[in-house]
């Protein structure tokens, strides 16, 4: 009893327990609610990267499970550096929209090989940690234009949700109107992961921890009766086949190293480029909206010590890239676990030690279809939408700027496609009112930048 009382002193000691106004308690119940309602990232990455990873001598299954193990292991060590380190009760793992943008844009429309576009990721996680590390966060804030900034999040919530529709088959393709609604009504997937889709939004409706996670696991769960029950054919709502455990990791791990021996220069800083500015303020905007639930902002609205929750994304952001995931980001999901309580590091270890924890889960991850993990994609990017509230749509110069970075990253199957545009405008409509004033030097530099950009990658130089 003393020596369960001697750790629970070093513990509230080491974490600020009496500074923060918590206790162990709170911390740990903190954790759980912050782990279940991002845990669906376990099952939600692995389908997104698995379009674009392929490794021979494996199965499309066993790769899934490759790729469920790195995302567990790279969401463990981003939060763990972000409960020693930064001491903040903050989760971390893989960046939804900058999977997308690996699987689709780097690797699919760009055909570079998934290796080279991991050790982009690598490359953007080691500058990351050099920034973070000397304070130059405000220099980057400074340069790169507002309404821009706040488009991202919108931008990519869309392009999102539209890669949902079309894997649940409610969006094809259509040669006079390029995208229609499909034959919901006569095909199996989309009746029930529309269902499964009424089933998860009723459930983060009534706020309940987990909806998201809950509703992948019922939608895999209603396609695997309906198998069993022989209403449908096997293969039609679930895999043909389950693949045999994977838990080696060994062809993903280090995979970024021999990325380094096939770069087109150009397009190569373009990629670090985009994963780092993308990364960059979705990190930012996150700490910054999670920390206002917890009052740890100062009275100008500024996170104290904020490099150290950076730093810690950063880290993870490397690690993520030797392990064989994409960029490791702050989850505002954290703002659930903000919500119970949880006000220190203990709040993220936690979420850690449950990540780990459910690597035991990993061959079950394995037989959900990607009808029922992609209803993720879905709603989150439903949530995400709700960035366009910070954009001053009344002014010209953010609605131009601000509306072409939303609406080029759906139409163009591009996340860097809408960046550019919004880059390259901003200056153009601010020149035009006569604020060349508040134009910075590098804002025409990227401005110009990216419309080189645009033309290498739209003339066939690139691809």
């Amino acid at each position: 009893m003393a020596s369960d009382n001697k750790v629970r002193s070093r513990i509230a000691t080491f974490f600020g327990f009496e500074r923060h106004g918590t206790d162990i308690k709170t911390e740990v119940v903190a954790g759980i609610t912050t782990f279940l309602t991002m845990s669906y990232i376990i099952v939600v990455n692995p389908a997104i990267l698995s379009e674009a990873i392929s490794i021979q001598g494996y199965s499309d299954g066993q790769t899934f499970q490759m790729l469920a193990i790195a995302t567990i292991l790279a969401a463990a060590i981003g939060s763990i550096v972000m409960a020693l380190y930064a001491n903040r009760p903050f989760g971390l793992a893989p960046g939804m929209g900058l999977n997308a943008y690996f699987a689709f844009t780097v690797v699919i429309s760009l055909g570079i090989p998934w290796e080279t576009a991991l050790a982009a990721v690598f490359v953007e996680g080691v500058i990351f940690m050099a920034m973070s590390s000397v304070g130059a966060r405000r220099y980057i804030i400074e340069f790169f234009p507002e309404p821009v900034k706040f488009a991202i999040g919108a931008g990519i919530g869309l392009f999102l949700l539209l890669l949902g529709l079309i894997e649940i088959n409610v969006a094809v393709a259509d040669e006079a109107t390029l995208v229609s609604l499909g034959n919901v009504a006569s095909d199996p997937v989309a009746l029930l992961a529309l269902a499964g889709l009424a089933f998860t939004i009723v459930l983060y409706a009534k706020g309940v921890t987990g909806a998201i996670i809950a509703g992948i696991v019922a939608t895999a769960a209603a396609g695997w009766g309906l198998t069993l029950a022989g209403v449908v054919n096997g293969g039609v709502l679930t895999p043909e086949s389950l693949p045999p455990v994977q838990y080696d990791i060994t062809p993903l791990f280090g995979a970024f190293i021999g990325g380094f021996g096939n770069i087109d220069p150009i397009s190569f800083i373009i990629v670090v480029v985009t994963f780092f500015f993308v990364d960059f303020f979705d990190t930012a905007g996150t700490l910054i909206g999670v920390s206002q639930f917890g009052n740890f902002l100062d009275e100008d609205g500024n996170l104290p010590e904020m490099e150290k929750p950076l730093m810690a994304d950063a880290v993870a952001t490397t690690c993520g890239a030797i392990v064989g995931t994409t960029t490791v980001t702050t989850y505002v999901e954290s703002s659930t676990g903000v919500e119970e309580g949880g006000r220190t590091g203990l709040t993220a270890l936690v979420v850690a030690v449950l990540f780990l924890a459910s690597l035991v889960a990993v061959p079950v991850v394995a037989a959900i279809p990607t009808y029922a993990s992609y209803l993720g994609l879905i709603l989150v990017g439903l949530i995400m939408l709700q960035g366009v509230t910070d954009i001053k749509w009344q002014r010209s110069d953010w609605l131009i700027p601000g509306g072409l970075t939303i609406v080029m990253m759906p139409l163009t199957a591009s996340i860097a496609n809408g960046i550019a545009a919004g880059i390259i405008s901003y200056p153009l409509v601010k020149a035009a009112q006569g604020e060349h004033d508040d134009v910075h030097a590098l804002q025409w530099i990227l401005a110009v930048s990216f419309a080189l950009y645009f033309y290498v990658t739209a003339g066939g130089v690139i691809g």
